[in-house]
């Protein structure tokens, strides 16, 4: 068995060699393909249960784009053996639901914290841990939505296990919890809600590497029940190139520092 073969891993089916030191993280497999065309030279690299993988170049640095399907166990395991192969740098592109007034479909949120309220991060840290992204990688990312001229926020997101336990509260057993913790988010001013980061965050944090996470804001059910208007979007490009372009800016400070 070579080298190659010694250090494939387990779940995401990558050695060392097929993936570059910075990655963007989208959950949904089929954003991968869209999210490589801005590379130079990409390749599909191989595909694995959730986990689709493809390589190429930014600036000459070699970058990929990795899937993690939905949820902070299977983004965890992504993280993991990503780590394990040399990636010291991630940004997570995803979607989320808007939670504050302010945040309306078609917007980008950058998050600047994020609600434990997820089981994946206390298998890494107390819960009195502050799950935060990499400051350099937010700072990034604010820059890039800036610069790109989006409509943006940055604040702090709240993560879940349950889909419907947002969605569908009143029908569930906990309904009591659900509904008076949402309210809890609404108060202190929660920008949105998704489901990966905060278990991003402390995975990061234990492997000491460097995360941060830019949003496509989908739908906000609280503008719904306020009566604003609002049309449901699905187009994530905004948030594509925010992170395309905070890893361009990422690189170019790592090359400076060094």
């Amino acid at each position: 068995m070579n080298e190659q073969e010694r250090t494939r891993q387990y779940h995401i089916q990558c050695a060392r060699g097929d993936v570059g030191g910075y990655c963007i993280l989208p959950g949904d497999p089929g954003r991968c393909e869209a999210i490589a065309q801005w590379f130079d030279g990409a390749v599909h690299v191989g595909t694995n249960r959730e986990y689709v993988t493809w390589t190429g170049k930014l600036l000459g640095e070699k970058v990929s784009v990795v899937s993690t399907g939905i949820g902070g166990p299977s983004a965890a395991i992504a993280m993991e053996e990503l780590a394990n192969l040399g990636v010291h740098t991630f940004v997570r592109v995803g979607t989320c639901g808007g939670i504050d007034l302010s945040v309306q479909s078609g917007d980008v949120v950058v998050a600047t914290g994020a609600v434990r309220m997820e089981g994946t991060s206390r298998e890494y840290a107390p819960i009195e841990w502050p799950a935060v992204p990499d400051f350099q990688v937010t700072q990034a990312l604010v820059q890039a939505c800036g610069k790109l001229g989006f409509s943006w926020h940055a604040g702090v997101v709240q993560c879940k296990d349950s889909f419907y336990g947002q969605h569908s509260p009143g029908r569930m057993p906990v309904s009591y919890e659900l509904e008076q913790k949402w309210e809890a988010w609404k108060r202190l001013g929660v920008l949105a809600s998704e489901m990966e980061s905060a278990a991003l965050f402390a995975v990061a944090a234990a492997r000491r590497v460097r995360c941060g996470s830019v949003f496509h804001v989908i739908w906000n059910q609280e503008r719904e029940a306020a009566g604003l208007d609002q049309k449901e979007s699905h187009d994530t490009s905004s948030a594509i190139q925010a992170g395309v372009e905070a890893l361009k800016i990422l690189i170019r400070q790592d090359r400076e520092k060094n």
